[in-house]
């Protein structure tokens, strides 16, 4: 689990008969791909270790003069931290070329199919038999009658039109060109991402010892706190410089006021945050549902400001996280999204259709990186932490400057395998692996107990229990069923608390 939250050729052609001779198109029209050109968008990849099939090259309907040489243009890609910068023209293989076929008509081994692409023309026959022909034959044809049939058809409509003004008088009016003019109603995605992406932040967090990273963070009061995540700005917390910057390009610089590694939680603030500052509204959590819709704010490998969309996949899914560094683990009782989240979408808001914060974007499941890669991206399985514990948590900070953890008195194994929350001969350091008074002592467990269920939910191991007892508050009165040489059990437990994270 990392947390967080970026060809083959082919030929298809078959003889036909030859066609009528006609004026031979330029053969030699600019090479490429769509996904060459620097106006085409830029998605991130986990790695580069799956590369897309490129689509046979299409045939040229009539006979050159010359031979077109073929090439292939590797696909576009984003640096995985973070980017430089768009491409060169000289790197991007500029100028583009007109539209081809389009990438989503790919079959491979990934297409499900093993036919010709989609658009892709069969091989015409000339006197002098089959040739290959390169993509810019195609092209240049296509975009040669596209033109040709635009301009009939300008033609005609401007006739038309004179003559239906000339007989009736009439007059058309066009739209206005102002993208300002376009309205978008506040329940549609756009309307959401609008309002919320002023209240959004991304962060730059530069460590001392030169690391850091980017990551995301929302305005949760008026006050210039921000809420984020707690591996997105632990590089930067003891020494080290933070800045937000908001959608409109604005930056300002930001101190840590607290931070939850257990729930990978931190609070930002701003300081000198400006005025008119409008907090994100707060959604409750425990109410969303399955099959939700799902909207996602963040800055996916540095490209801040993005929104992708997606739904509640599940919920209460146990995850464990770290930071990377192999030291801090994080454990959350998670709302799962298949919504694209990348590394530098971590600490930003998971959003419901009527944009109101039900998670933090925390985490995600990868497939692992390639060679050379030190980031794996979004494979649609993404985690947030339940905006109703993280605003707790914020609320103790913002309060004391440290979190407050529930917790039963008792040590438990982190293995996955063992079939529950199992509690060990003895503690860490050689302690008790039962705390003596504590919560787990006055119910009556042991040392070899396994625990299985915590009130209704079913408990398969260590990192699932704490989740779950995170979910909770000091003082809340559980039920822990367990097993014993056996024989299953129940007891029940008021939690106690621990604060801070030593």
């Amino acid at each position: 689990m990392s947390t967080e939250n970026e060809g083959n050729e082919g030929t298809a052609a078959e003889a036909v008969p030859s066609v009528p001779s006609a004026p031979p198109v330029p053969a030699d029209a600019p090479q490429g791909s769509p996904e060459s050109r620097p106006d085409a968008p830029a998605y991130p990849q986990a790695s580069d270790a799956a590369a897309a099939q490129r689509s046979p090259r299409a045939q040229q309907p009539y006979p050159p003069t010359e031979e077109p040489a073929t090439a292939t243009t590797p696909m576009a890609s984003v640096p995985s931290t973070p980017p430089p910068g768009l491409q060169s023209a000289a790197e991007a293989n500029w100028p583009p070329p007109p539209p081809a076929v389009p990438a989503y008509a790919h079959l491979g081994a990934d297409g499900g199919g093993a036919g010709p692409v989609w658009g892709a023309p069969a091989q015409l026959a000339s006197p002098e038999g089959p040739r290959k022909r390169g993509m810019g034959g195609l092209v240049a044809a296509v975009a040669a009658a596209a033109l040709i049939a635009g301009g009939i058809g300008g033609a005609l409509g401007y006739w038309a039109a004179d003559r239906n003004d000339s007989a009736n008088g009439s007059t058309t009016v066009a739209a206005s060109a102002n993208p300002q003019d376009l309205k978008r109603e506040p329940g549609t995605v756009a309307g959401v991402a609008a309002k919320a992406l002023p209240s959004v932040v991304t962060i730059d967090a530069q460590g001392g010892d030169g690391e850091g990273g980017t990551g995301t963070g929302f305005v949760y009061d008026k006050e210039g706190h921000i809420l984020t995540n707690n591996h997105v700005v632990a590089s930067a917390a003891d020494s080290g410089q933070l800045t937000a910057t908001f959608s409109n390009g604005k930056k300002y610089d930001a101190e840590v006021v607290g931070r939850a590694q257990g729930y990978d939680v931190a609070v930002l603030k701003l300081k000198n945050p400006p005025s008119g500052l409008t907090p994100l509204t707060l959604g409750n959590s425990d109410q969303v549902a399955v099959g939700d819709s799902t909207i996602a704010i963040g800055a996916p490998f540095g490209l801040s400001n993005t929104v992708t969309t997606g739904i509640i996949s599940a919920k209460n899914r146990p995850v464990a996280s770290g930071d990377g560094s192999g030291g801090s683990n994080s454990y959350m009782s998670a709302l799962q999204t298949d919504a694209s989240i990348n590394p530098g979408n971590s600490g930003g808001p998971l959003l419901d259709a009527r944009g109101a914060v039900i998670g933090i974007n925390s985490a995600i499941q990868s497939t692992g990186s390639s060679v050379g890669q030190t980031q794996a991206g979004s494979i649609g399985l993404g985690f947030a932490i339940p905006i109703n514990q993280a605003a707790n948590v914020a609320q103790q900070l913002i309060k004391t400057g440290q979190p407050v953890y529930p917790v039963i008195g008792a040590t438990v194994t982190m293995d996955e395998r063992t079939g529950g929350a199992a509690i060990p001969g003895q503690g860490t350091g050689g302690t008790a692996a039962v705390a003596k008074g504590g919560p787990a002592d006055r119910a009556g467990l042991k040392a070899g107990d396994v625990i299985t269920k915590f009130d209704d939910t079913v408990i398969d191991s260590g990192p699932t229990l704490i989740g779950e007892i995170w979910t909770h508050k000091p003082g809340d009165r559980v039920t822990l069923t367990y097993k014993r040489d056996g024989k299953t059990a129940t007891a029940e437990v008021t939690l106690g608390e621990r604060r801070g994270d030593s």
